[in-house]
């Protein structure tokens, strides 16, 4: 199996895999070769079971192999819908994004010699969220070396659009965390943001019609700054509880503090008394093992396991040395 992650997380990608009791075969800039890999790896974004190595000096010998590695596999197997067609690599390799366009390129262009129909309905990117898909999905380890497989499990992680009006990078990580989670605000539902300034996640839950309140001293910028549906109180975000009434909708929580201070005193009693029904909540990791927080944070005495069972744990495409923490609330009864 290979694991692909963001570059320079692939030795932590291969320590998580070790705590689960699985060695890694090899590794390089984002990405890992392993037996295997537990159900909610971290630090994994996209898995390829059963990958086979493809070997060819030139991109027609690397497209040729692809073609009939995907033509061999399609055998049997009516194709009426788009499929995902999807070539990618490190980026520490310089060159290498042209190498993956031409490869694409020559792959599909052998394949609508064969089949042009099913050729036509090839995309060149994975579905939205959380799950299996099946196409033909390559990952170049070297110029002349890539590892094929027919399916691909996605972690959900992905590059998301930039906004303008957003006050800050962090507006990308909230996005993210959406697609993991498989929902995002709604109009007319509560969020409430501890932490809030410059008030990036503010402004991505108000954008879609959500009503706000921002718990923050700083000051609010950018879209967030005098938002009609953002109400920004100059409140200590771990002083602040909810006024009796009903339950908020979201939890969001992005703060420069030490993750065991955000987990006792924001994540323990807001799921404990039920005070959110879905939750995200970056924690930083800087200063932490990080493999070790992954092991408190799925213990069974985790406030996580105990409160929010299901609560995906991802180091994401635009995180840096945080885990985002995206869930739903059991109901406090």
């Amino acid at each position: 199996m290979l694991l692909t992650c963001q570059a320079g997380f692939e030795s932590l990608l291969v320590r998580e895999l070790a705590a689960a009791g699985i060695m890694a075969q090899q590794h390089g800039p984002g990405w890992v070769v392993a037996e295997r890999a537990p159900d909610e790896p971290a630090f994994a974004h996209l898995l390829l079971p059963d990958a086979v190595e493809v070997r060819g000096e030139s991109v027609n010998a690397l497209a040729q192999r692809l073609a009939d590695f995907f033509l061999t596999g399609i055998r049997g197997e009516r194709i009426e819908t788009a499929w995902p067609c999807v070539l990618a690599g490190p980026a520490e390799l310089v060159g290498l994004g042209r190498r993956i366009g031409a490869v694409e390129k020559a792959v599909l262009d052998l394949l609508r010699k064969k089949l042009s129909r099913v050729a036509k309905l090839a995309v060149p990117d994975l579905p939205r969220g959380v799950g299996e898909a099946r196409g033909l999905f390559g990952w170049f380890t070297d110029f002349g070396v890539m590892q094929v497989a027919r399916t691909a499990r996605s972690n959900g992680q992905r590059r998301m659009a930039d906004d303008d009006a957003a006050p800050s990078r962090s507006y990308l990580k909230v996005e993210e965390a959406y697609v993991v989670l498989g929902t995002e605000p709604q109009p007319g539902e509560l969020v409430v943001d501890l932490g809030a300034a410059p008030g990036g996640w503010s402004y991505s839950a108000a954008k879609r019609g959500a009503r706000v309140i921002a718990i923050d001293n700083g000051p609010l910028k950018g879209g967030a700054l005098n938002h009609p549906q953002i109400e920004h109180r100059r409140e200590d975000a771990f002083r602040y509880a909810p006024p009796a009434g009903p339950v908020c909708d979201w939890l969001f929580c992005d703060m420069v503090e030490e993750p065991h201070h955000v987990l006792r005193h924001i994540v323990e009693p807001w799921l404990a008394r039920g005070w959110c029904r879905n939750f995200v909540v970056n924690l930083k990791f800087g200063r932490v093992d990080p493999v070790a927080l992954l092991s408190e944070l799925r213990a069974p005495d985790s406030p996580l396991t105990r409160h929010a069972p299901g609560t995906r744990i991802r180091h994401l495409y635009h995180d840096r040395e945080e885990f985002t923490l995206t869930g739903r609330v059991q109901p406090v009864e």
